[in-house]
């Protein structure tokens, strides 16, 4: 299996590099201490083609596979995990929905202006009381003529509040029951559709992150995606991919962690030589080279799979799994490098180092990564 970049690896890679010292490494600092969504960030990655990257050239987006896709994960969480996160957020759960499982309408209403970040899409499954346990979730629907009505709130949702769009999984039959619940595009503006409270959260807080409430939402037939009962079956569907993307966004953590660390260890000198060259150094050095490759080496075998079209249920958890736990690891390794430097705002790995832990969290606990693996290999 070839792990070298592409053509449009590079070009992508090179194009996110110069767009971050543009755009984003200057802000970085104020948007994580005062919680700011730049949405015109956002509108300008849309412009580059960065918000549609596995949307087909028909419908606007770049037509561009997983690899691509992973890559441009990776590299923007180099720069800022928040970016890298929001970004993979609207690729692969909004849209990345709408593309798997719209109808041919709603493709065409929908992808053209999400591609082009014209609409910011949000993802609703996650309930306050309903975290990893989602097919016990509260917010229903029910059928009234040519309309459903929506009642209930989901929390944990990034662009809640910044959102043009969001697809929302909510129950339409018995609590518990896999095929109770379907899933529903609703646009911001609906009558009864409104955010709430906005979380203050210990890292990547330039991704927004609140609650979507439904207060008697009505919402058009025409706006299920897919048949009635499917909606959980197309969100465990829409996480296996998700899950390669936050296996990407950890890599990018990593990677950044690292690159800072290896930088500063070869420039800070103590007791007569650059504190690379003492052994306790190196050797923290040595482990996170390695477990970066080994994280690289499952983001990648899943995104390859991807492209193929084959089953990634179990390479998706593991990659995402793996690369999240390694992505704490080397950032917590990456603050101890750089000693009390690491514990202060002025250098990168203090960010990388709260950024990371939202990796085993979100879309899937490390928890249920493992009952996911196991679940497949004892098939």
């Amino acid at each position: 299996m070839n792990f070298s970049y592409n053509e449009n690896q590079n070009m992508i890679a090179d194009m996110i590099r110069t767009f971050g010292e543009q755009h984003v490494t200057p802000f970085v600092k104020e948007w994580d201490d005062n919680q700011i969504f730049p949405v015109d960030v956002f509108k300008k990655l849309g412009e580059f083609g960065l918000m549609g990257v596995l949307v087909p050239q028909q419908y606007g987006g770049s037509g561009f596979s997983y690899t691509e896709y992973v890559t441009a994960i990776e590299e923007l969480s180099k720069i800022d995990p928040s970016i890298g996160l929001s970004m993979a957020a609207h690729n692969s759960l909004c849209t990345g929905h709408i593309l798997q499982f719209g109808s041919e309408g709603q493709k065409q209403k929908y992808l053209p202006k999400l591609a082009k970040a014209e609409f910011i899409g949000a993802w609703g499954l996650t309930e306050h009381n309903t975290g990893s346990d989602s097919g016990g979730m509260s917010t229903t629907a029910l059928r009234d003529g040519d309309e459903w009505v929506i009642n209930g709130a989901k929390n944990f949702i990034t662009h809640a509040i910044s959102g043009d769009v969001a697809v929302v999984i909510v129950r339409t039959g018995e609590k518990g029951d896999s095929r109770g619940m379907s899933a529903f595009v609703i646009e911001k503006g609906t009558p009864g559709f409104s955010s709430g409270k906005k979380e203050d959260k210990l890292g990547m807080r330039a991704s927004e992150t609140a609650e979507l409430v439904f207060d008697n939402c009505r919402v058009p037939a025409a706006n299920m995606l897919g048949e009635e009962g499917e909606g959980f079956i197309q969100a465990m569907k829409v996480l296996d991919g998700g899950r390669i993307s936050i296996a990407a966004l950890s890599l990018g953590i990593a990677k950044g962690a690292y690159e800072a660390s290896l930088k500063y260890s070869k420039e800070r000198v103590q007791f007569g030589k650059s504190i690379a060259h003492h052994q306790a150094i190196a050797f923290k050095l040595a482990d996170m080279a390695t477990t970066i490759d080994a994280s690289e080496l499952l983001t990648y075998q899943a995104a390859v799979k991807k492209n193929a079209g084959d089953p990634v249920t179990l390479d998706g958890a593991m990659a995402k799994y793996y690369s999240s736990e390694v992505a704490v690891k080397v950032s917590t390794d990456a603050v101890q490098i750089h000693g009390g430097y690491g514990y202060t705002k002025d250098f990168p790995v203090e960010r990388f180092y709260r950024d990371s832990k939202l990796c085993t969290i979100g879309e899937g606990t490390s928890e249920i990564q493992k009952m996911v693996i196991a679940k497949q290999i004892l098939k």
